[in-house]
């Protein structure tokens, strides 16, 4: 008799509800992608202001205010049901490799969703560039250095990096399927998501918001955010963070827990 793993068995019925959502229901899923990068853009937004005023304090602690502040922007969006394309880089290479859906399904979800997860970031960082804390901001700051020294990274660094920091993220999508108490979850996504944003590594759609918000809030004043140098960085982000995410993570554990063991997660 064959046993399943009871965490797969939730990744099986997210697919079927994604597949269901993307053909039926396209401008829901839309919205629902756009929605992943209003959490990320607000988190985004406190984490930098946070880092900016800690820095002014002690040098090295805007740092770790950032990563702080940051990663509760996974625990809004796993919360508020949003789609967001790094997990969904897990969610579509499980859902091939467990034969639930095609390559052409797959891909179709995975693009839809980093698109509309880009639209959403670019104006939703608009917007945010709009209030208080962004308006006539200083020419040297956390937040413009942290975007400049992203924009420097070699290619081979940000692949990665982005490989890095979508096993993180997705580690936080496994073990919040896996945990029932929302008392442990949550601290237990900040944790897991202070990893990356720690240490600086690169993930695609959060920097939609952030390269947006950075952009806006200087007036297009940082000196290497070309439209070359944003493309380079995004692009091989995607690249890493596939490699991190749907492989490294979505399909050595679809792998792993395949029913013809008792050894499942």
């Amino acid at each position: 008799m064959k046993t399943y793993s009871p965490m797969f068995e939730q990744i099986d019925g997210s697919i079927t509800k994604k597949v269901d959502l993307i053909d039926n229901h396209f401008v829901r899923y839309a919205v629902r992608a756009m929605l992943a990068c209003l959490f990320l853009t607000l988190g985004t937004a406190v984490a930098f202001w946070i880092a900016i005023q800690g820095e002014n304090i002690v040098h090295g602690l805007g740092k770790m205010l950032y990563a702080f502040m940051f990663s509760w922007s996974l625990v809004m969006i796993l919360y508020m049901n949003a789609e967001l394309g790094t997990s969904n880089m897990l969610y579509v290479t499980v859902g091939v490799y467990r034969k639930k859906i095609n390559v052409a399904k797959a891909l179709k979800i995975l693009f839809t969703c980093v698109l509309f997860n880009l639209i959403g970031g670019v104006i939703f960082a608009y917007f945010v560039s709009l209030t208080g804390p962004f308006l006539n901001m200083d020419a040297n700051n956390y937040m413009f250095e942290a975007i400049a020294a992203k924009l420097d990274k070699s290619t081979i660094q940000i692949i990665v990096e982005g490989a890095f920091a979508n096993i993180v993220v997705n580690t936080a999508v496994l073990v919040s399927l896996r945990m029932k108490d929302d008392g442990g979850k949550v601290p237990a996504i900040i944790f897991i998501i202070f990893i990356f944003a720690f240490l600086g590594y690169e993930h695609v759609i959060a920097n939609f918001p952030a390269f947006s918000l950075a952009f806006f809030a200087s007036g297009g004043t940082i000196a290497n955010m070309t439209t070359g140098a944003v493309i380079h960085n995004l692009v091989f982000a995607f690249i890493g963070n596939y490699i991190g995410g749907g492989l490294i993570i979505g399909l050595v554990y679809a792998w792993l827990d395949k029913p013809n063991t008792h050894y499942l997660d």
